[in-house]
């Protein structure tokens, strides 16, 4: 199979590096060969942070070009709109419907943009989701990345216990039931 190209665009302290551990696990328990690649605007919280995941038979190199990946999820919205030029044309982007202001926004240099949504589905397969507040519901607030991670699940190529699998080891053991509870809220809700 030809690589599958997976970015992760969020804000630092969204868990972008966990759900890039996860996927990588995920496909090397497929059997793929993988290569993750962590590129950091401002590490702290509040500053970009994208990640990249490729994975295929023989993948040479981490990075994604503009205009090739098949899934790009986005925990925030304007994060979304920062990098949606990278997705392919049938390609899907599964956004956190959450707003969090960058710095020039939150110091008053720029306005955060209005209808991003919108703005993304004239060009895209858009499937948004509030991740924030459905984590909320399940009662930890934090395990948001696994909702929209179990939407992004129904564009890729591994069974649901495969990602099971992957969850359990990968997070932190007294956290593995919440988790896998936010991933089912993601995979049984799919909307564009």
């Amino acid at each position: 199979m030809a690589a599958k190209n997976i970015m992760i665009v969020g804000v630092g302290g969204q868990g972008t590096l966990l759900t890039s551990r996860i996927l990588g696990g995920l496909a090397i328990a497929g059997g793929y060969d993988v290569k993750l690649s962590e590129v950091h605007g401002m590490a702290q919280r509040g500053g970009s942070v994208v990640t990249f995941v490729r994975y295929g038979e023989n993948v040479a190199e981490p990075i994604v070009e503009e205009g090739q990946a098949d899934v790009l999820i986005a925990f925030e919205r304007l994060e979304a709109l920062r990098y949606a030029h990278f997705l392919k044309e049938d390609g899907a982007l599964i956004v956190n419907d959450w707003r969090i202001d960058p710095m020039p926004v939150v110091i008053g240099a720029t306005e955060y943009p209005e209808n991003i949504i919108e703005t993304l589905k004239k060009d895209h397969k858009v499937y948004t989701v509030n991740a924030t507040e459905e984590s909320k519901k399940l009662g930890n607030p934090r395990v948001f990345n696994l909702i929209v991670l179990g939407i992004a699940a129904q564009h890729m190529d591994f069974t649901k216990e495969q990602w099971y699998d992957v969850i359990e080891n990968t997070v932190p053991p007294k956290t593995i039931e919440i988790n896998k509870q936010a991933f089912d809220v993601g995979y049984h809700l799919v909307s564009e």
